[in-house]
């Protein structure tokens, strides 16, 4: 049975998704390389498809394949120490990973139909051009979700708070850029606790009240000082513990901190 390769067709795909991958990790990265870095790497990459006419085994092509990677990723973002070279690494296989599992997902879809418990080949697979179409547009949606992700899970801290009367709290804070609230006469900055959290806790701790003022509403705040305050492991002594009656409900988060730390953190 003869079987027809077109290496033209190979090459561009190979060329294609090689440029997509590496594009992506410069921007995940944030790495400052010149885009002819890239399409030079892509190209290299693409010779790849020679390795198509080497009689090897499955074990050699890995390597092959391994190698090739590793050239590629010299080629694209240099060497600078082998922390750089070992994120670029990472990064690579796990975009290509994510990519290769989705069309995979998307290929199975569409090439396969199910009755029951059976699965079996309906003789369709995804387009050519379809796949260089859609490819960019997951990769967007990749890249984006991770900086958003990034972003946020930046602003989480681990929070120790500990009390003279030997309570401990061991919380998850988020940065509130919206908290902004300092006791007026010591100058303490001030973070929120859910009320839940202290509730017959604090006994015998010094209690102060605090101003605040929001949108439409005013009042005094219930603050305490701790003994002692980690905020991820670094000491603070600049800071009141606000009780809110408000119990916060995104992602683990226990503590709302306050923004003026922001420089510190």
């Amino acid at each position: 049975m003869q079987v027809k390769i077109y290496l033209d067709l190979v090459f561009f795909l190979n060329f294609f998704f090689d440029l997509l991958l590496l594009v992506t990790v410069k921007l995940l990265l944030r790495r400052n390389v010149a885009f002819k870095r890239l399409l030079l790497a892509s190209l290299f990459g693409s010779l790849s498809i020679f390795l198509l006419f080497l009689r090897i085994n499955s074990l050699e092509l890995f390597c092959f394949k391994l190698l090739i990677s590793i050239l590629m990723l010299l080629i694209a973002f240099g060497y600078h120490n082998i922390r750089y070279f070992f994120k670029n690494f990472v990064f690579l296989y796990l975009v290509s990973s994510f990519l290769g599992g989705f069309l995979y997902f998307l290929n199975n879809s569409f090439a396969y139909k199910r009755e029951g418990l059976v699965f079996f080949h309906k003789g369709l697979s995804i387009n050519i051009i379809f796949l260089v179409l859609i490819s960019p547009f997951v990769i967007y949606i990749y890249i984006k979700e991770n900086k958003i992700l990034k972003s946020m899970y930046n602003h989480y801290y681990p929070v120790k708070i500990l009390f003279s009367n030997s309570f401990q709290l061991n919380i998850i804070g988020f940065l509130d850029t919206g908290n902004n609230l300092v006791d007026p006469i010591s100058k303490k900055v001030v973070i929120f606790v859910s009320k839940n959290l202290v509730k017959g806790k604090l006994k015998g701790e010094k209690e102060y009240f605090v101003p605040y003022q929001t949108i439409g509403s005013g009042g005094l705040i219930s603050c305490y000082k701790a003994k002692k305050i980690y905020i991820n492991k670094k000491e603070f002594n600049n800071i009141l513990i606000g009780v809110t009656e408000a119990n916060f409900h995104f992602d683990q988060v226990e503590c709302l901190l306050n923004n003026r730390l922001k420089e510190e953190l």
